[in-house]
């Protein structure tokens, strides 16, 4: 995906100098600009037309069409029309190439309350998990030609991530409102995290990573699903760079940010010791680790060298209250992401879970029930 400024990804149309009413407030690059949602639209007080074309823009954009965003705009194509629109009048109307028409109609499945977020909810026949699944064993296979990191066969226990202090940088982002990194909020276990809400955690180097930030980014852009699905969405950072924090929240990551510096939830991904990346035979001398690295610089963030960034990141999915670790994926080298199949896979999975736990519960209490009208019935037969 190219990289585009703001008055590139603004256009010539009704978006065209409002480049400062969004830098005012707060939305001052692309990768921000991308998150505005509806509410926030409304507080920009944003006319039905200009929304349009900002919706427009983020679905091109996130399919690296924007060469065509300008002929749309004048056209007056909303996403809901362009989506409508036949192949053959896209390719005539904006001369566009044929691998570009598909582009537009690369859609997953919505749900009614997910549109216009792209969803990958379906696993492929055959699909083999890159993460480990709880209760189940990945196998072993190699990487490169190089040792490859500790493969666990099963997610960590929950005991050891339970009982890990964190404290928390910030709350989930709300429009209009400024980062305020509570640096001094006091410590708590980690498992309050999860006390009422199902968890996503993603545990990344650093802040400023390139890389992490292109990850984040792309998990946070299906909010509407994990909302849809009742888990919550957090970032899990193990060194405190308040610079670095500010520059990451809201831009790339809109959540709940957390600092874990006792390195708790990295060590677990280790099965107790941290991964560290070895520079030369992970990263130079590494394709899948260079590639990572240019698909994340294709998306055209911007990122920076400060910070540790040699502890390896992960995910885990983790169950609401004691339900423990239902997912955890480890980045084996730069760059690896859990792929957001197998993420919104396994919480579609918990959510079906906890309907039949709920069932279930019913099922039983309404069987007692009968069971004891049964008996007090025949008790007064009795009688």
């Amino acid at each position: 995906m190219a990289s585009f400024v703001m008055e590139e990804f603004l256009g010539e149309g009704v978006l065209k100098g409002l480049i400062h009413q969004f830098g005012a407030a707060g939305w001052h690059d692309v990768p921000t600009l991308k998150i505005v949602t509806a509410e926030d639209m409304d507080l920009l007080k944003l006319t039905q037309q200009q929304k349009d074309a900002l919706e427009l823009r983020k679905y091109l954009h996130d399919r690296s069409l924007m060469q065509y965003a300008d002929k749309m705009e004048d056209a007056g194509l909303t996403v809901s029309k362009l989506l409508k629109m036949r192949a053959i009048a896209l390719s005539s109307q904006f001369s566009m190439r044929r691998a570009h028409v598909a582009n537009v109609f690369k859609r997953e499945r919505t749900t009614s309350s997910t549109t216009n977020v792209d969803l990958e909810l379906k696993l492929k026949e055959g699909h083999v998990f890159k993460g480990i699944v709880a209760g189940k064993t990945t196998g072993h296979h190699l990487c490169s030609c190089f040792d490859p990191s500790p493969i666990l066969d099963d997610v960590a226990p929950y005991p050891s991530l339970a009982n890990i202090s964190i404290r928390k940088l910030t709350t989930e982002y709300k429009a209009c409102v400024e980062c305020q990194l509570a640096t001094k909020a006091p410590l708590l276990k980690a498992s309050e995290l999860w006390n009422e809400k199902p968890t996503v955690l993603l545990c990344i180097r650093r802040p400023g990573c390139i890389i992490c930030r292109a990850e984040a980014h792309r998990l946070y852009s299906r909010k509407p699903v994990f909302d849809a699905l009742g888990f919550q969405l957090v970032v899990v950072l193990h060194e405190l760079i308040e610079s670095q924090v500010k520059e990451f929240w809201p831009s790339y990551w809109g959540g709940m940010v957390v600092i874990d510096q006792s390195m708790g939830f990295f060590e677990a991904l280790g099965s107790g010791k941290l991964l560290k990346e070895r520079f030369l035979t992970d990263i130079v001398l590494n394709s899948r680790a260079i590639a990572n690295y240019k698909a994340a610089k294709a998306s055209g963030f911007k990122g920076n060298h400060i910070g540790e960034g040699d502890i390896k990141g992960g995910l885990f999915v983790i169950r609401r209250g004691r339900g423990g670790v239902a997912y955890q994926f480890i980045e084996r080298k730069l760059g690896d992401w859990a792929p957001i199949v197998e993420v919104i896979e396994i919480c579609s999975r918990v959510q079906v879970s906890k309907q039949m736990m709920a069932y279930n519960s019913y099922l039983s209490f309404y069987m007692l029930m009968v069971g004891n009208k049964k008996i007090l019935v025949g008790r007064f037969k009795n009688d």
